[in-house]
């Protein structure tokens, strides 16, 4: 539980704020692994205690998760009013293009306070900036939105791998397939955590398929068209034998009568 959440709770009553902590820890640790049952803690929360900022934030982030976001929205304004902190600024624009307003996520994404705001969650900002353009069918200002400086990060990052995953995938859309390989690329050699899909996108670009993942060796790969000329050799060579054995059976089968008047025998 963090620093701001304890002292929160501190202007509840003891069984009441422990019976709180509870349920907001419960949600923080359920919201990746079971979502539906984080809310339904933070739910909780909210009911008894909806005056504290820490409870609306942990309410907001859970009602995000499950998709609910007209309701996330609002227990995030309320949390930012009640705290004046700035940190859930992406999570409020990414609601609003979850109700279809990407303007509005626009406006929260520009907002002068998100220049102050730490690097991971400016990131995340302007990722959801690019996805607001892109709504808008703006790709190309989608990209403008991702040129940052960050770009020339080379630290394994989460944030970092998923700018150059956006950046890579904006670069796609717009047809700039070798400017796309390379920014995948760079998202799977700093994506530690596996944030990104960036394998299987950079994947589908070289034309090869993902089969193996090795903590030492790294990524395996096959080529696509050789892995198809290999199976259907297989199976060429694995139909061979089967078609001999098929044809000695119709012999045995169709039996006959020989030129000679009589039929012929069974053996081979």
């Amino acid at each position: 539980m963090d620093k701001d959440t304890k002292r929160d709770l501190h202007s509840l009553p003891k069984s009441l704020a422990e019976l709180i902590g509870k349920h907001i820890v419960a949600a923080g640790l359920l919201v990746d692994e079971d979502p539906e049952l984080a809310y339904k803690h933070a739910a909780y929360a909210r009911r008894k205690a909806s005056r504290l900022p820490s409870v609306r934030e942990a309410s907001g982030i859970a009602a995000y998760t499950v998709g609910k976001w007209q309701e996330a929205l609002s227990d995030l304004r309320a949390a930012r009013r009640m705290s004046g902190r700035d940190t859930f600024l992406a999570i409020m624009a990414d609601c609003e293009r979850g109700l279809g307003r990407p303007e509005r996520a626009l406006e929260i994404a520009n907002d002068p306070a998100g220049k102050e705001l730490d690097a991971d969650e400016r990131i995340e900002l302007r990722i959801v900036a690019a996805g607001a353009r892109r709504d808008m069918g703006d790709v190309k200002a989608a990209l403008a939105e991702l040129q940052v400086p960050e770009l020339k990060e080379r630290r394994a990052r989460p944030y970092v791998a998923r700018l150059f995953y956006a950046y890579a995938d904006v670069l796609e859309e717009l047809g700039r397939t070798e400017d796309a390989r390379e920014y995948f690329a760079r998202a799977s050699s700093v994506d530690r955590e596996g944030v990104t899909d960036a394998d299987e996108r950079l994947a589908a670009i070289e034309g090869v398929e993902l089969v193996d993942s090795d903590v030492e060796d790294g990524v395996v790969w096959t080529d696509v068209e050789e892995e198809a000329d290999e199976a259907a050799a297989e199976a060429e060579a694995a139909a061979a034998p089967r078609e001999r054995r098929e044809n000695r059976r119709d012999d045995r089968d169709r039996g006959g009568r020989d030129d000679r008047g009589g039929y012929r025998g069974g053996r081979d």
